[in-house]
């Protein structure tokens, strides 16, 4: 184990004996959280990934569906001010992304935020986080699928002229039998990720960077066409209409956090994953607004109709030649697929650290000794996903990813100011600046967010949270490992 994760002795089980109440807010130590960084079922994951390999598993977590998809919806809410949307939703973003940071380099542990709260405010807090990224990785898997088969339509369209019909290419309720381009995408996730993590890294990062080149490539051709007209006026529908481009933009950068869920495979975790996560967030946010900026430009933001294929509609306006659009498109399914693979990786590995404390059985955090890889695990969830995405119109249910990354974004900055009374000695490989303000801003935003989602997304999230609870109570409080250590007396 390299220095940066050298951990101090484990701080004791918990007494033998505890109520109901003290086992809900009972708290794995941090110390055993580091201690069993690696640890699983028959082996252990292995460190092999640097710097930019985390970097780029952030990126191409949250760098895909968002801007070839979400930006045609939000220009019309706030017409060229969408720059500034752009610029609100990251900053909303950037404030949890900092604690993100803090806690990643301090615990470099696969569950991500799951593993905080865990270790800061309690078992039931921890597993209900869990839940939530189960909704935020696994329900945006499948959305994001659906999504890669009607791009992959749109290349073969403008390629060869011949396109997967409906009955194979959407899910029954939407004018089809099964979504096979859906199913193929994950398929294909899924054997990268069997191969190991530095495999499926270096096929991420490939993929990375084609799509910045696919974007970049979109806004020196689209620059052609910009008309300083279309700028005027800025801000049509005022601070209102900012506000809520600003919420549907949200969308685009959730994925920021997904370095953190490979808190046990970075070959330097306290050092890599805070400038991986800032780094990709910082990224992200200069390519949204350099495309925002150029496409509102090109094109007046009155003909943006809610289309997703915004930028290549444009691409083919400025230049004339639907060639430029097929070249997007390509760039698009490159991306999407890049996406599904990120957001797999990183739901294999929170269910592994879910696992591994007991709270979902052991097959979980199972791993292959050859690969290192969690195989069952993978094999499971890809099973899952890639049936959610080939049968179920997702509707609603896709919505409420957002919800269940904020409220995970909301505790991850309570997390910060609690870790930091409880554990101040800790290394850590980041400190948030102006702690505790900024970890409040990033609660407040996070709040403030979810207050302007409609009530249809909260009662889904609120039934998917009482689905979670009776889970917990049935499985995950009996067989958490801090129980049946406290039974035994210890360890």
């Amino acid at each position: 184990m390299d220095q940066g994760t050298a951990p101090p002795a484990p701080d004791p089980a918990p007494r033998h004996g505890a109520g109901t109440a003290s086992r809900l807010t009972r708290r794995k130590p941090v110390e055993r959280l580091v201690a069993e960084s690696g640890e699983g079922e028959g082996g252990a994951l292995r460190r092999s990934l640097g710097l930019w390999q985390l970097t780029s598993i952030s990126i191409g977590a949250t760098l895909g569906t968002g801007i070839f998809v979400v930006l045609g919806e939000a220009v019309p809410e706030a017409g060229p001010a969408v720059i500034l949307s752009f610029v609100l939703a990251g900053l909303t973003a950037l404030f949890s992304a900092l604690s993100y940071a803090e806690l990643a380099g301090t615990i470099p542990a696969s569950g991500s935020s799951y593993s905080y709260t865990y270790a800061t405010m309690g078992e039931l807090l921890g597993w209900v986080i869990g839940w939530c990224l189960i909704l935020e990785y696994g329900v945006s898997v499948a959305a994001v699928a659906v999504g890669w088969g009607q791009y992959l339509n749109e290349l073969l369209g403008g390629t060869i002229g011949v396109t997967i019909p409906d009955a194979l290419s959407a899910p029954p309720g939407d004018g089809g039998i099964v979504n096979l381009p859906a199913l193929l995408v994950v398929l294909l996730a899924m054997v990268l990720l069997l191969g190991g993590a530095r495999e499926s890294a270096r096929a991420n990062a490939a993929m990375v960077v084609v799509k910045i080149g696919a974007l970049l490539m979109f806004c020196a051709v689209a620059v052609t066409g910009v008309r300083a007209g279309n700028y005027t006026p800025f801000a049509p529908l005022g601070v209102a209409g900012i506000n809520a481009a600003a919420a549907t933009l949200f969308f685009s950068y959730i994925g920021f956090d997904a370095a953190s869920t490979a808190g046990e495979e970075a070959r330097n975790p306290r050092r890599d994953l805070p400038r991986a996560i800032i780094l990709s967030l910082v990224i992200v946010t200069v390519l949204y607004c350099l495309v925002a900026a150029v496409a509102v430009g090109a094109m007046p933001w009155q003909d943006f109709t809610g289309t997703e294929a915004a930028l290549a509609g444009i691409m083919e306006e400025v230049t004339g030649r639907a060639f430029w659009s097929v070249l997007l498109a390509l760039g698009a399914v490159i991306a999407i697929a890049s996406v599904v693979l990120a957001v797999l990786y990183g739901q294999t590995r929170i269910l592994f650290s879910m696992a591994r404390d007991g709270l979902i059985p052991k097959v979980f955090s199972r791993v292959h000794p050859r690969t290192g890889t969690p195989r069952a695990n993978t094999l499971i969830v890809s099973a899952f996903c890639g049936t959610l995405a080939a049968v179920v119109p997702l509707g609603r249910l896709a919505d409420a990813t957002s919800i269940g990354t904020l409220f995970a974004f909301a505790l991850v900055n309570v997390s910060v100011v609690v870790l930091r009374r409880t554990h101040p000695e800790t290394p850590r490989g980041f400190r948030v600046p102006l702690s505790p303000l900024l970890p409040a801003l990033g609660f407040g935003f996070c709040v403030w967010t979810m207050a302007g989602l409609d009530a249809v997304t909260w009662t889904v999230f609120g039934l998917w949270l009482a689905g979670g609870l009776v889970l917990y109570f049935a499985y995950g409080i009996r067989h958490s490992r801090l129980n049946t250590d406290a039974a035994h007396g210890g360890r």
